[in-house]
């Protein structure tokens, strides 16, 4: 599969690494340009490219960058992507920690579906949920019990199956986890957010969790802060 990744952070730095081992044909962009992914380019085999190219040639497109640089992306990002291009949204929001307040976020909508209104295309909610290190190194082989899972959010049923085959191939049990509107279930604070849970767990996690955002996953007056000290 032809994979675009934007933003060479832990987990796009990670997903760039094990797609490529995969067999993928992984190209890779970031805000500072394919100059900076030199090193990250060689070590995987992946293409380093501009931002505004990574989308051209794609069939999936996972954006992982922090919350608040969705709005950056330029805004032909996806020109001349085909129209059944696949995007991941792998971010979680941060607004004591790195984001500061988003105001829709704050009243309620989803996570990705705020993505969504910046990206203007549909997107599928994965990755989101695992730390880095766990998604570069505890893969298992499908059936292998207590394998961890993941759940995958999103709107077209279709694109999200071909999601949970990328994260099975990647060593994890994906778990259907509802809509975009669902995908609430499944950010930071919730029951399955970095919990390492096989496919049983995740489920029932999903279905515990609370719409309402605990005080520490809002913003403040001081937002933002650092993540060694929130704000």
């Amino acid at each position: 599969m032809k994979i675009g990744i934007i933003g060479a952070g832990n987990i796009g730095g990670t997903l760039t690494r094990r797609l490529s081992e995969l067999g993928h044909d992984v190209s890779v962009a970031n805000s500072r340009g394919p100059h900076t992914l030199v090193d990250l380019a060689s070590a995987t085999g992946a293409h380093n490219v501009p931002v505004e190219a990574v989308a051209r040639r794609a069939e999936l497109v996972v954006v992982t960058i922090p919350q608040f640089r969705v709005p950056d992306l330029p805004a032909g990002i996806f020109d001349g992507a085909a129209d059944e291009l696949i995007v991941v949204d792998t971010g979680n929001y941060y607004p004591q920690q790195r984001d500061g307040r988003i105001d829709e976020i704050e009243d309620g909508m989803p996570e990705s579906r705020w993505v969504e209104t910046r990206l203007k295309r549909p997107v599928i909610k994965a990755f989101n949920n695992i730390y880095a290190q766990h998604l570069s190194d505890n893969g298992l082989p499908a059936g292998t019990p207590g394998r961890i899972a993941l759940p995958v959010a999103g709107d077209d049923r279709a694109a999200r199956a071909i999601v949970m085959d990328v994260v099975d191939t990647l060593g994890f049990d994906p778990v259907a986890a509802g809509e975009i509107e669902e995908s609430w279930r499944q950010q930071p604070g919730t029951p399955v957010y970095t919990t390492d849970k096989d496919a049983d767990g995740v489920r029932q996690a999903l279905a515990q969790a609370s719409p309402e955002r605990a005080p520490e996953w809002r913003a403040t007056t001081g937002s933002p802060g650092t993540f060694t000290q929130p704000a």
